[in-house]
Parts: C-alpha cells; sequence; structure tokens
C-alpha cells in the first residue's frame, strides 16, 4: 500500500484517481450501463455505485461516532466475510440512477468526501486511534489507510475492470 508525506498528499492522490476512473465511463452508452460480461465481475452500473457506497459508509461511521453511537463495521448485521451482502446493497441502492446521474453524484459525493476528509489533522489521519471507527477491526488502520483503501485503490483497479468491460462490448 502506498505512503503518503501528509494529508494533502492524500488528498491529490485521490482527485487523480477520481478524475481517471470516472472518465472512463464517458463513452459508455445509457444503454449499457447494467450489461455485465464474461471475465468482469461488475457492471458499469455497479462500478460506480461500490465507490458511492464506500464514501457514504465511511462517513457514516465518523457520524455516528461524533454522534456517540456505537459505530458498527462493516454495517449492522453484516460481518467482514459477507461483503458480497454489503456491495448488492450498494448497486440496489443505485440500481434506478441513469449513468449520467451516477456519474453527477460520484462527483458531488467525491467533493463531500474530500471536504470531509480535509477536516482531520495530520496526526488524527496517520495515527491509529484517530477514531474509534478506524481501530474498529484487528488491523486498527489510521484513517488514511481506510481511505485510500476505499477510494484510491479501486478507482485505480476499476480501471482496468473499465477498459476491460469497454474492449469487450
Amino acid at each position: 500500500m502506498k505512503d503518503y508525506e501528509n494529508k494533502q498528499a492524500l488528498i491529490n492522490e485521490i482527485k487523480a484517481a477520481a478524475d481517471a476512473f470516472i472518465k472512463e465511463f464517458d463513452e459508455i452508452a445509457e444503454s449499457d450501463k447494467d450489461i455485465r460480461l464474461d471475465g468482469v465481475d461488475r457492471t458499469p452500473q455497479e462500478m460506480i455505485a461500490y465507490q458511492l457506497g464506500w464514501m457514504s459508509l465511511i462517513r457514516g461511521w465518523d457520524k455516528d461516532e461524533l454522534a456517540g453511537k456505537t459505530v458498527v463495521t462493516p454495517a449492522p448485521g453484516l460481518k467482514w466475510n459477507q461483503m458480497g451482502v454489503l456491495y448488492d446493497g450498494f448497486y440496489k441502492q443505485y440500481v434506478a440512477k441513469s449513468l449520467k446521474e451516477l456519474r453527477t453524484q460520484f462527483v458531488k459525493d467525491l467533493d463531500s468526501f474530500i471536504k470531509w476528509f480535509d477536516g482531520f489533522t495530520d496526526d488524527e489521519v496517520f495515527k491509529s486511534g484517530g477514531r474509534k471507527w478506524a481501530s474498529s477491526t484487528s488491523s486498527n488502520w489510521p484513517i488514511w489507510k481506510w481511505v485510500h483503501i476505499n477510494t484510491v485503490a479501486p478507482f485505480t483497479n476499476f480501471r482496468s475492470k473499465i477498459r476491460k468491460w469497454k474492449k469487450m462490448r
């Protein structure tokens, strides 16, 4: 996993990876958003829904913690070995949106996510214990790892998936 010199370096990486990711959808027709192809595990709609879901989930954990609620990760009623159920929930949440709406929502949610993340101090971001939800698993990750693994990493990895999808289409 990549290390970051400071919070701003991670924000810059999030922006660059997100921009490259969402531009991959420029050439996809609305009528193709739900097409699943052999060898690609998600539809274009599901790829964006996955990203929207994770950004919302992480911010929700933080909102709940700040409100004094007990944060359940990954989500109430789910364990970490039930990610498929979590992802299906993301897909269903956004299934009725057009590709254009999903892309617009992605840009809006990304902006909100970055503003939220920018509100942390570097110590909160890079030291374990910055938030209880970030330390809730045995990995005891600092916030930056949660943010990286659910933004930069999939934004980058999904680019190869959507490129493969486009070639096969």
